[in-house]
């Protein structure tokens, strides 16, 4: 057992899911500790029931406006709603550490700013994370109920983890990916990576510059040239009003949730092109 805390930092409406956080999780992979908060959607202590999962990245910024770097995802509103439509879950929020997210958040290094701890720390994701949340929490383990999330840096290494850890990661939220880091290395990484069945969403806002929006275009039709099918195992969301915050993708998270939560799947039956 992890030498960890929980607490419960806010006291949520009946109809409403609940917020933990779960202190000092150690990372040897990283050398270092994190804390992790976790929604549990609403009803959960009051049934037997199991859920799907979604690991998310800079996770201090999801629910808590006093930890949030800037203005707080609400990340909370985007899953009650999913789970008023059918679709509850359990979200994971990783906490980011500061001075060391870029190099933990990038598969790559970039020349001027460093990076390329990213497998070590999704090791980390995948084998201590993950395996503690499915020990102390009633989750859905398999890969086609896990989604591995996050937005900017994070959202380029939770695409990173689809393809590099297939049997663990069966769905994708990507939003506005910082895919200029290491001079676009990720586009020749998809260019050669095998079609993965699942399901991706990708998103972009228009108010985040020419380049950032032209990269993530780029991306999707990256996609669709692996197999990735729109409407189907790809949704794609472009943003008018969209800049690069955090309002903003917790408003467009409210749009990921049901559509990589919907329980059909590409996974029997369907091949790579």
């Amino acid at each position: 057992m992890p030498e960890t805390t929980r607490r419960h930092f806010t006291r949520a409406p009946r109809r409403a899911g609940t917020i933990e956080t779960i202190a000092g999780v150690r990372s040897p992979e990283l050398g270092n500790t994190r804390d992790l908060h976790v929604y549990l959607p609403p009803g959960y202590a009051g049934t037997a029931s199991r859920y799907p999962v979604a690991y998310m990245q800079d996770g201090q910024n999801l629910f808590d406006p006093e930890l949030a770097f800037a203005a707080p995802w609400n990340a909370q509103v985007a899953a009650d709603a999913s789970a008023r439509l059918g679709y509850p879950l359990i979200i994971v929020g990783i906490a980011n550490l500061g001075a060391h997210r870029v190099d933990e958040y990038s598969p790559f290094a970039d020349r001027r700013v460093g990076g390329g701890v990213g497998d070590r720390y999704l090791v980390f994701v995948r084998d201590r994370v993950k395996a503690m949340i499915d020990r102390e929490y009633r989750t859905l383990p398999g890969r086609e109920h896990t989604i591995i999330g996050g937005a900017s840096m994070g959202g380029l290494i939770a695409l990173y983890a689809y393809f590099r850890f297939p049997e663990v990661f069966g769905r994708a939220c990507v939003q506005s990916p910082a895919l200029w880091f290491a001079e676009g290395a990720f586009f020749d990484y998809v260019d050669a990576a095998t079609y993965v069945p699942g399901r991706i969403f990708l998103d972009v806002g228009r108010r985040e510059g020419v380049q950032t929006l032209y990269n993530a275009r780029r991306l999707r039709d990256a996609l669709h040239a692996r197999g990735f099918v729109e409407g189907d195992s790809l949704r794609w969301i472009e943003d008018r009003v969209g800049a690069h915050d955090e309002r903003a993708w917790g408003r467009r998270l409210k749009r990921a949730l049901p559509f990589l939560l919907e329980s059909r799947t590409l996974e029997n039956g369907m091949r790579a092109p």
